[in-house]
């Protein structure tokens, strides 16, 4: 039986990238723009049920809520070619259309009036799944609705459906030049504090190294939306091919994410995808293995993260974990080989308190749609160099909040009434323990970290209403749930977890971090 997932786009940005994302599940599967199953498409052998539904007509609507405050994003959705593929009941616009203004309290606190409106459009979708597994989430945490709506609904999710996975986009802006959003540092600050605290997974999306991908990569002199947003929709699509074309691992959100994070607070994923191809491209073809692309996996140029946060303190840094989702025509054997090629030349630091393996799963590609090579890959991968983009976003806000610079727009909207700011403080104060803790995980010791002072990990509320959720703490994923994590192909010959993590995970369920049960 499919897990059904449910995607939430919201804001421009999050419009835009789940634009694309459903363009390229139609093509992976078959569908045509409006929904219909291409005669061509009668092979089977996919699971399309995990993010499309049949209507009474056969034809296949996808899972998702198209949400935003102004209009013209989704206008341009409902004129395209796309129009007839949505179900129109699950497309929400603010009455007034007049957006957010890039300000996240007008987002959020639009976010509260309009609550039960899109709830109901949630909770009639979450119905007519027969086994709901989680969410998605497309948004950019610089703006105003994709930040501000995006937070609320985060809260929301985490309080109504405490017990369903939420993963999220999250598009990160470019930090390396002037935003025409100059508060875009407060923005990024108050959405983070509810990435870490009511998401189960984040996939980071730097704006920043997509464009540079785009340039070096690609050879594209000044690269459009539309571009970088298709450089998005590879990610998306290749992260979910293990749900859509299921083998014996790996097929649904927990087994893909239960060994990727280890530690609740530590979901910020980096991704990388290798070979990468533009439409002028797509008839020059190489010869790719496996071997070519787990090493180009690994190289940082085709990681999407900034290049400041891959490279400062470098020699530090290391992974916790690493998922390899490798398509096409390959043979096993390939892969083990490929392992050891990769662990003989040493070219992975790993944690010292955790088990130094490479997980690969292995799929199918899609049989309608042609590309120009044999073996693709796509890395999932939490890396402790992740906490430099996090410390770029805290500096950021501190030159912004000595000046006290744009603090009126925030003051404007209920939360910082009366000169209230205590919100922007404790959402430092989260991001700064958040980026401690990916400090802490480069020591060997990171078990004994926090447990003289057990608050340092435990800031913060839970859930919408202020209070701590002892099912869904600091968004993590269950401890209960790492029995799933199977580490196969290890890196090292152990297969079996180190006692180091199964003490992590005695320490951390004392101190409250246990999610009571995945399932209702």
């Amino acid at each position: 039986m499919p897990r059904e997932i449910i995607t939430l786009q919201v804001g421009q940005c999050g419009n835009q990238i789940g634009m694309e994302f459903w363009k390229q599940l139609c093509l992976e599967h078959g569908i045509s723009k409006d929904g219909i199953l291409e005669d061509f498409a009668t092979q089977g052998g996919d699971r399309k049920d995990v993010f499309f539904y049949q209507a009474d007509d056969q034809h296949y609507i996808p899972r998702a809520l198209l949400i935003d405050l102004e209009p013209r994003v989704i206008n341009g959705i409902q004129n395209s070619e796309y129009r007839n593929l949505y179900n129109h009941e699950n497309i929400f616009v603010s009455d007034h259309g007049g957006g957010a203004g890039n300000i996240w309290a007008s987002g959020y606190d639009q976010g509260k009036g309009v609550e039960e409106d899109i709830m109901d459009m949630i909770d009639r979708e979450a119905d007519g799944s027969d086994s709901l597994e989680g969410f998605v989430l497309c948004h950019s945490i610089a703006g105003g609705t994709g930040s501000g709506m995006g937070s609320y609904l985060l809260e929301t999710l985490n309080d109504r459906y405490s017990k369903k996975l939420v993963q999220t986009y999250s598009v990160f802006p470019n930090q390396m030049e002037t935003s025409d959003v100059v508060v875009q540092p407060y923005n990024s600050l108050l959405t983070l504090k509810r990435l870490t605290l009511n998401a189960d997974c984040v996939v980071v999306l730097d704006n920043t190294a997509l464009n540079r991908i785009a340039v070096e990569r690609l050879h594209l002199s000044n690269p459009t939306f539309a571009q970088t947003n298709s450089l998005v929709s590879t990610v998306m699509s290749a992260s979910t091919t293990t749900l859509r074309y299921p083998g014996y691992m790996n097929n649904d959100l927990v087994g893909l994410l239960a060994s990727l994070i280890p530690t609740p607070r530590c979901h910020f994923l980096m991704t990388g995808y290798t070979p990468l191809t533009v439409e002028r491209q797509a008839n020059v073809i190489r010869k790719t293995t496996v071997l070519d692309v787990m090493r180009r996996l690994l190289q940082t140029k085709n990681i999407m993260v900034s290049s400041y946060a891959r490279t400062k303190e470098a020699s530090q840094a290391k992974y916790i974990s690493i998922l390899n989702i490798i398509q096409g025509e390959v043979d096993p054997t390939q892969v083990h080989e490929s392992l050891q090629r990769i662990r003989e030349r040493k070219l992975v630091n790993f944690i010292e308190w955790g088990p130094a393996s490479i997980q690969v799963a292995l799929s199918r590609k899609s049989p309608y749609v042609q590309t120009a090579h044999r073996v693709s890959g796509l890395m999932l991968a939490s890396h402790t160099s992740i906490r430099h983009l996090f410390s770029k976003c805290l500096s950021q806000y501190e030159k912004l909040r000595k000046k006290q610079a744009f603090l009126d727009n925030y003051r404007k909207f209920p939360m910082f009434a009366d000169n209230d700011l205590s919100e922007f403080d404790e959402s430092r104060d989260i991001i700064e323990s958040l980026v401690d803790e990916y400090k802490a995980c480069e020591s060997p010791d990171y078990i004994k970290w926090g447990m003289e002072d057990p608050d340092q990990v435990l800031t913060g509320e839970g859930n919408a209403s202020g209070t701590a959720d002892p099912s869904h703490v600091n968004g993590g994923l269950p401890f209960a749930s790492l029995r799933t994590a199977l580490f196969i192909l290890p890196f090292t010959c152990d297969h079996r977890l180190c006692s180091n993590l199964k003490r992590s995970i005695r320490v951390n369920a004392r101190i409250g971090w246990r999610k009571t049960s995945l399932h209702p």
